[in-house]
């Protein structure tokens, strides 16, 4: 059980001290799920449940952990998932995670609903920046954002798919995040909290602003505040979104482009006749539709069908680098994890997420000298025990 009053070591570790540090209401918007919560735990418990298959006499001496995503080196086989309002979880938090995965050699997504606009987190480091993307109605706005994104210098446009209505989260309805809410419960949510997360509430509450949702401001002005990020995420996020208008995302830009939250074969079989360039295993962190498998236990069906046709990254429920090694060995280019990076920058901020990073980094690179394997591309199947489970 990770303890505060020692080093922290792994993701659990850092899940405690951001949950001691953040407002309730932040954390639990971070840290929740849909409905029961049924999908984000099969998320983490599948991970666990693939055992490795220990190898021996092997000469693992020379290894190397890097890959190559979408023309860019990476450090280790995995990428900063986009996580809305990161900006009010650490202070500046989107460009302060854009600032370690470059200096750590690994791609950052930012989020449409970030804190910090892309023109400031791509200020912020170097090293490859990916924009996620949600279909606004507004096209003009849209076009707009694709614009910004272009400019700023990402590379990568990550076309989010699975949200098309929003999901409930009863934490978020619980802690008045959804909208709602009487006076007392506002008040527990703004001053009462602040006042009992004061390092939070000066870091982040005082000296962190502005608090407004950096993408969108220009379209809404005044009315962006992250307090309205659920509204305006109902209104404005197109629902009839269809097959048919990845021509219309073609047409703004023209570099590579991932679609991000398909959990089903037939539709990773139809983003690779579309064209897409790479596709994201994920249910949006068992956000969304609760009761649906966990990304990893659909990664091998869509693999099957895709693999070697598009760039296949898998994300929901990575918690190690034993966990980016499974992902690989069941057909995944890379992993993207979300949570976990946020856990580390609001609880020990730049250095707890670059420590994190370098604990993951250790993790994959023991585990593959474990399995017999010395290069990413040598890992298969062949590292997983199928006989047991963990």
């Amino acid at each position: 059980m990770p303890t505060l009053d020692l080093a922290p070591a792994s993701v659990a570790d850092y899940r405690r001290r951001a949950e001691r540090r953040l407002p309730r209401f932040l954390f639990d918007y971070l840290d929740g799920g849909a409905y029961a919560e049924v999908t984000l735990g099969r998320n983490v418990r599948d991970f666990e449940r693939l055992a490795l298959l220990q190898r021996i006499l092997r000469d693992v001496s020379a290894r190397t952990t890097t890959t190559q995503l979408f023309g860019a080196e990476a450090t280790l086989p995995l990428a900063l998932s986009p996580v809305g309002l990161s900006g009010m979880m650490a202070r500046r938090g989107e460009a302060s995670a854009r600032k370690v995965a470059g200096a750590f050699g690994i791609p950052y997504c930012l989020s449409t609903l970030s804190v910090c606009s892309v023109e400031e987190t791509a200020a912020a480091g170097s090293g490859p920046l990916w924009f996620q993307l949600y279909m606004i109605r507004d096209r003009g706005a849209c076009a707009d954002l694709i614009r910004r994104a272009r400019e700023a210098g990402v590379s990568v446009l990550v076309l989010t798919v699975d949200l098309p209505v929003v999901g409930t989260r009863y934490r978020d309805v619980r802690n008045t995040m959804s909208g709602g809410g009487n006076a007392w419960t506002r008040l527990r949510k703004g001053p009462i909290s602040y006042a009992l997360h004061p390092g939070w509430a000066f870091e982040v509450g005082l000296n962190g602003g502005p608090h407004v949702l950096g993408n969108i401001a220009p379209y809404l002005g005044s009315g962006a505040t992250f307090d309205d990020f659920s509204g305006w995420a109902s209104a404005s996020i197109d629902p009839s979104i269809t097959w048919d208008d990845l021509d219309w995302i073609r047409q703004q830009w023209s570099g590579p482009l991932i679609i991000k939250g398909i959990l089903c074969p037939e539709d990773a079989v139809e983003a690779a006749e579309r064209g897409a360039d790479g596709i994201v295993v994920s249910n949006h962190g068992g956000r969304q539709l609760d009761g649906v498998a966990s990304s990893i236990a659909m990664l091998p069906h869509i693999a099957e069908k895709v693999s070697g046709r598009m760039t296949l990254l898998v994300d929901g429920g990575v918690r190690s680098g034993q966990d980016i090694l499974k992902a690989l060995a069941l057909g995944a280019d890379a992993a993207m994890m979300g949570r976990p990076w946020v856990y580390a920058l609001a609880g020990a901020g730049e250095t707890g997420l670059l420590n994190l990073l370098k604990a993951m980094h250790g993790e994959f690179s023991v585990s593959m000298a474990l399995t017999g394997v010395t290069r990413t591309a040598d890992i298969t199947r062949d590292v997983l025990d199928f006989r047991t489970t963990a």
